[in-house]
């Protein structure tokens, strides 16, 4: 693994987790909105996240592989789904425009409360990867100094 490679890997995360956190402000701007485009609530948006490089399709392209998956190569974005898991709230205000025969609303799956505990968790983890770069720096630019005297 080269000096540049843990360079790589923490931008690699501090990149995914940005995204994260743009994701989770998504969720946060979309807590109220009852109709999207295409006439349904909005749904919250998760983030995945997978290692970044080759993919192994098969169990022995896996295998002969292996070796070169310790090296580390960093994080990325594997996928945004839409929460399916969570029920969707069920709130009676016959007044609203949304409101279907019965007079109730449904509103997003959205809970703030987990929105900013999700987005703490991302900038807490974006931080470490910033403070681990800086600390990559700090060691390379020691290397320079031993290497010109």
């Amino acid at each position: 693994m080269s000096m540049f490679s843990s360079f790589d890997i923490n931008a690699s995360g501090m990149t995914a987790e940005r995204f994260r956190m743009d994701t989770i402000s998504e969720n946060v701007a979309n807590a109220d909105t009852t109709r999207t485009q295409d006439g349904t609530p909005y749904r919250r948006k998760v983030v995945t996240f997978e290692q970044r490089g080759e993919r192994a399709d098969s169990f022995s392209s896996f295998l002969g592989s292996a070796s070169s998956k310790f090296k580390g190569q960093g994080v990325r974005v594997g996928k945004v789904m839409e929460d399916e898991w969570t029920q969707m709230k069920m709130v009676y205000d016959p007044s609203h425009p949304d409101a279907d025969e019965n007079g109730y609303v449904t509103y997003p799956n959205v809970n703030i409360v987990t929105e900013m505990t999700n987005l703490i968790d991302a900038s807490r983890a974006f931080e470490a990867n910033a403070t681990a770069f800086g600390a990559s720096k700090s060691i390379a630019m020691k290397g320079l100094e031993i290497v010109s005297q």
